[in-house]
């Protein structure tokens, strides 16, 4: 190895071998490093995981309020029709337990909310949707949260949410044959683990 040369300028190393040149650029991050001692190391993920904990009981709260939320959307749709603004409303309401459902210990109420979202989004016609197929995705994921069906143990809960999926898939699947776009994105695997 040939000697190190150094660019005082800009702090490269260029190192010259016979059949290559290694150039490291200085590491400027170093500065901004501060050591500190092993019993003061701060551990970010313990810290986080006690704000989850210490923000749990609100968690049946929040999960109350959105679960309110969707049903008044869809009794909203129930009297008045399928308006631009309520199939909205049912749609984010669906989309926010879908989001944070799982991660506030509903996960079968996030299954099932995730398949009322494909619903709205893939049906031709809502209006067209089997009587009830809505509802009872509605109803579901209102007493999976009441139920308190957080329980990690599998049960009619999940089993129940499965059957909504499977139903929900079966009209999607019926409703757009012709429509190739929509029909790949129902046909396809879902991206998450299930």
């Amino acid at each position: 190895m040939a000697p190190r040369k150094t660019d005082k300028k800009n702090d490269i190393e260029i190192a010259r071998f016979a059949d290559h040149i290694v150039i490291r650029q200085p590491n400027r991050l170093r500065r901004a490093i501060r050591r500190v001692p092993e019993d003061h190391i701060d551990d970010a993920v313990a810290r986080a995981e006690a704000a989850l904990a210490s923000l749990a009981g609100e968690f049946r709260s929040w999960m109350q309020v959105e679960c309110e939320r969707l049903a008044a959307a869809h009794a909203a749709i129930e009297r008045n029709g399928f308006s631009r603004e309520a199939v909205d409303e049912l749609f984010r309401a669906a989309h926010d337990i879908k989001g944070g459902a799982a991660t506030f210990g509903y996960p079968v109420a996030a299954d099932t909310a995730t398949s009322l979202c494909r619903i709205i989004e893939h049906a031709p016609d809502l209006t067209k949707v089997p009587g009830g197929l809505i509802g009872h995705h509605v109803d579901a994921i209102v007493a999976f949260v009441r139920e308190n069906a957080a329980v990690r143990k599998p049960g009619m809960a999940e089993e129940l949410s499965v059957q909504l999926r499977m139903l929900a898939d079966d009209y999607l699947t019926r409703a757009n044959h012709d429509r190739p776009e929509h029909l790949e994105a129902v046909l396809a695997p879902s991206i998450v683990p299930e």
